[in-house]
């Protein structure tokens, strides 16, 4: 059986019993049902991993004893920050899901002329921080120990004026440099469009940033089949994907 890995949002002490959250208190004790003596892993953000023992399960808390912790080697060596193009419905919630476990270390959603999506002040701040929730649960599932950051939503323009050291690149179904004819590097952003893609100003925006064009292919792919596509071979050109 698959020990659970929960996040725990403070610093673990070994040999010291504490709460887990009421988050992770609810899961382990009302949704999986564990009981005291059974081990369950935590991490909290900082590449490590807590190997723990359930000590008792209260009525509204679940309490643990970390044992061990030990240096979790699942980062890879590739620092990519995704500019994704905020999408419709469940898309752009599958696309951070997903970026997560391939690896990704930064996500910004960002706000384009096709995107489709209004969001208020306060809107806005309760979807990040589902997003970010999102990300944790990708940690917790693929087994990574640091969660990437959820930035919160930027106009494309104002993503594009960051400054940054990273190779930046961008999609081009019609460019004839791809992914195994450019330069390597270790830092990268990827910008990515949402439905629809980016409007030709935007594309001229994204080259007098300094994003270099390549293709994935001669098939024009929606925009999370996209996102997960170059996240994919950036690892496998550039990352630890094998």
């Amino acid at each position: 059986m698959r020990i659970p890995r929960i996040y725990h949002d403070l610093s673990i002490a070994l040999n010291t019993e504490f709460a887990l959250s009421e988050d992770g208190s609810n899961h382990i004790g009302r949704v999986l049902r564990m009981t005291a003596g059974q081990p369950l892993q935590l991490f909290n953000g900082d590449g490590q991993n807590y190997d723990c023992q359930i000590s008792r399960v209260e009525k509204k808390a679940v309490y643990v004893l970390c044992t061990a912790q030990t240096a979790n080697p699942v980062e890879s060596p590739l620092a990519l920050h995704l500019g994704q193009g905020i999408s419709r419905g469940d898309r752009m919630d599958f696309v951070i899901q997903k970026a997560v476990e391939l690896g990704v270390t930064e996500i910004t959603p960002l706000f384009t002329e096709r995107c489709g999506v209004k969001l208020d002040a306060e809107r806005l701040d309760k979807r990040t921080e589902q997003w970010q929730k999102m990300a944790i649960s990708a940690c917790e599932q693929s087994g990574r120990s640091v969660v990437p950051t959820i930035h919160r939503a930027l106009q494309l323009k104002d993503w594009l004026a960051q400054p940054t050291k990273d190779l930046k690149l961008t999609l081009d179904p019609w460019t004839d440099a791809t992914i195994k004819t450019i330069s390597g590097s270790q830092q990268i952003r990827l910008v990515i469009g949402p439905e629809g893609g980016f409007s030709d100003v935007e594309v001229a925006q994204t080259k007098l940033a300094g994003f270099l064009p390549v293709r994935l292919g001669p098939r024009v792919l929606r925009t999370e089949t996209a996102a997960l596509t170059a996240i994919s071979a950036l690892q496998l050109q550039f990352g630890d994907l094998a």
